[in-house]
């Protein structure tokens, strides 16, 4: 008897839940990645133009 009173007890909370999608759209921050991106095309870049020209350096 007591088990059905805490088991409808439990029953009649789990109606109150609800959960809300955000108003706001969540942002990622990407600007970490794009940067070592371009770092790493300028370091290719200025291998080549060393092999290139190697009587400039």
């Amino acid at each position: 008897m007591r088990r059905i009173a805490v088991l409808a007890g439990f029953m009649a909370l789990s109606a109150c839940i609800n959960v809300n999608a955000p108003a706001e759209p969540i942002v990622i921050e990407l600007n970490i990645n794009i940067k070592q991106e371009v770092l790493y095309r300028l370091v290719d870049s200025a291998e080549q133009n060393i092999e290139a020209n190697p009587e400039i350096f």
